[in-house]
């Protein structure tokens, strides 16, 4: 994978999926859940990209790696790398990007491309403090975050490849 097509700064690309594969299996093993080889195989299609990926986008995938698999077992897959906080569901693009901070409670924070789709997950604890304290104030408990900041990415900016 060129660099280009990382989202937005350099980093050794495979090293980052032995990594979150490593760190999936250990998460899953002190969480006494079962990471199913079907399970293993979504989460590292998921990282092998960092364009956040729809249900059908990995059927796909799938089917080229010769795997038969039927929507619901990629969506029970989905479900599970979900609930154990190794992916993040993308709202705005109804799609799945692997989290970067496995097993953590945290506010998702979300660089998204318009143009090339490529996402990146942010780590500004001060974003996630704010928003906690501006729920606050109005006497709002709030559960869950996420924010999807759509954009540019340095390299679709670079390009002038973009609408």
């Amino acid at each position: 994978m060129s660099a280009s097509a990382l989202p937005y700064r350099t980093h050794n690309h495979s090293a980052c999926i032995r990594q979150a594969l490593a760190d999936a299996r250990t998460l899953c093993r002190a969480n006494n859940a079962r990471l199913t080889p079907t399970r293993e195989q979504v989460l590292e299609l998921i990282w092998r990209s960092h364009k956040a990926l729809g249900a059908y986008d990995l059927l796909a995938m799938l089917a080229e790696e010769g795997h038969r698999a039927a929507p619901p077992t990629v969506y029970r897959a989905l479900d599970f790398l979900q609930r154990q906080g190794l992916v993040h569901r993308i709202t705005s693009l109804n799609a799945f990007l692997g989290c970067t901070h496995a097993g953590e409670q945290h506010c998702g924070q979300f660089l998204i491309c318009r143009n090339c789709r490529n996402v990146l997950e942010l780590t500004a604890p001060e974003v996630a403090l704010a928003v906690g304290q501006a729920s606050a104030d109005e006497a709002f408990v709030a559960e869950d975050t996420v924010v999807e900041v759509i954009g540019l990415c340095p390299a679709c900016q670079l390009s002038g490849n973009h609408d």
